[in-house]
Parts: C-alpha cells; structure tokens; sequence
C-alpha cells in the first residue's frame, strides 16, 4: 500500500455495478483485477445494495465475488459487519434511524397503510423491522400511490423514504418504505463515521437512479459505463472533482461492471495501479 494512501473504503452497488447481469459485456477479467485490489489488508470493502442478506450471499458464491467487511443491505435499513463469514446486525444503525418511525413497527405501518391502493406485501424474507416492501402492478400509476402513502405517514408524524423500482426479470413494481434516514448515502456516511474514513479516503461506485443520493453528493464517487442514459443526464450537475465517468480503454478494458470500478479507483489513487497491473486477464 502507498504511503500517500493509508487506508480505502470502498463502497459499491452491486447488480449491474459489481455484478454482471445486465446487457452490456464484461470485460474478461475484470472481476479478478477487483478482487485483487480489495484483497490488499488497507482497503475495507462494502457492498452497498437493495438486497437482503441472502441474496447478497448468493450473489457472492454465484459470481465469485470477495466476501466484504461490511453489507449496507435491505435499500439502507439494515449494515452488517462480517467477520470470518459471520454477518453482525450493527445495532447503532438500527438505533440511528429508529426514531423516524415514531416508535412504530413494520406491522403497525402496514396497518396504517392497509387501504391504499392494489399492493401486496412482499414475502417475509424481504422485509425487516425498519423496511416495508410491497410490490405494485405495473400497470398501476406509482406516484399517485406514493403520494397517498406520504400523506398518510406524514399525518401520524412518520418520516418516511418511499423507494420505487421495477423487478425488469418478474415485470413488476416495488415499493419499498423505509425509515427517512435510511439510505444509501447516509449509511455510507455512518460506517464512514464509525470506521473513522475521510471522503478522501472513500470511494462509491454505483450505476442507477437507486445511487444518485450518494452520485450527487461529496463523496467520491465513479459511474461505471453501462449505466443507462438517464443516469448519465441525472449526473450532469455532480461536482467534476467528486464523480469519475468510466469510459473503459484502462488496462484494455470496456469500463463495465467491476472494469468501471477499478478504472474509477485508479483514476482517484493512480499509486495503485501497480497492484493490478499484474494480474493475468
């Protein structure tokens, strides 16, 4: 590790960030240039994802990725610390976004909630006690839905980040109601906090909409190519020093997925480059 780097955060999305499922190609070899890097004992690694944890443990065997020192999980409601492959919930950031809800439970917001709209809960595996997941028909307007909800919580004092999103593989909306401070930049400012990283020594990659709180903010953060073009216009108004655009032709490779982020992390901490420079693609 260079002396001008002590130490490495690095924080990404996973599906179509660090993993490979959507339509632009991987560059082979990409995957293990990444896990090479993040293998060095100074870099902590997080994923950073709308996933629960199974998902994201499937999603660590089925694609080989490294196992990280941290999971922001659930769309930001839940961390965990892994240590030797255990998954520790950290309760302080349970602690830190409770208060939102008023002291409410999941159930009692269901309750609340129960006459709005064609919504049916998500199954129990995708919920959690600071996360209420629906799913909507496409067919149905989400905005008008979520408007309804907000009103409602908004009443009974709830302070309340609604999320939607579509399931392209099943064609059908989510919903996913969280405690307002539970999200992604938030999360990564508290474990930025707890494990004592400046922004200098942080790093996010991301790829879609569910990343423009952390993409527009001060945090460093990078692109990677096959993000979509919505995206690309959504970013325009980032600070130039603080957002990286990945565009490929680092190391031979096209900038997607994980080639995206290690370009992007190269073009922030260039005194690393020598230590994947080696590695065999």
């Amino acid at each position: 590790m260079s002396p001008h780097l002590k130490k490495l955060l690095l924080c990404t999305d996973l599906d179509r960030t660090l993993i490979p499922n959507g339509k632009a190609p991987e560059s082979e070899g990409a995957r293990q240039r990444f896990a090479q890097l993040v293998s060095q004992p100074n870099i902590l690694l997080a994923y950073v994802s709308g996933r629960h944890r199974q998902l994201i443990e499937a999603a660590i065997h089925t694609y080989q990725l490294p196992v990280p020192d941290f999971a922001i999980a659930d769309v930001g409601s839940t961390i965990y610390q892994i240590k030797q492959n255990h998954w520790q919930p950290l309760q302080a950031w349970r602690d830190a976004i409770a208060g939102d809800w008023q002291g409410m439970s999941r159930e009692q917001l269901q309750l609340m909630l129960s006459d709005i709209g064609p919504l049916q809960a998500q199954e129990v595996e995708k919920q959690n006690s600071h996360k209420l997941s629906y799913y909507l028909p496409l067919e149905h307007e989400p905005q008008e839905i979520i408007h309804r909800m907000q009103a409602r919580l908004q009443a009974d004092g709830v302070k309340a980040n609604i999320i939607w999103s579509i399931d392209e593989l099943n064609k059908v909306g989510l919903l996913d109601i969280l405690p307002a401070a539970a999200n992604k930049l938030h999360a990564i400012r508290f474990l930025m906090q707890q494990m004592s990283f400046a922004e200098t020594q942080t790093l996010f990659a991301g790829d879609s909409g569910n990343d423009l709180d952390v993409l527009l903010s001060t945090v460093p953060s990078v692109l990677v190519a096959n993000a979509d073009a919505e995206v690309r216009a959504a970013v325009t108004s980032a600070p130039a020093d603080k957002l990286y655009l990945a565009h490929g032709n680092f190391l031979g490779m096209n900038g997607n997925y994980s080639a995206g982020i290690v370009e992007g992390v190269m073009h922030y901490h260039p005194e690393l480059i020598p230590l994947i420079e080696g590695v065999c693609t």
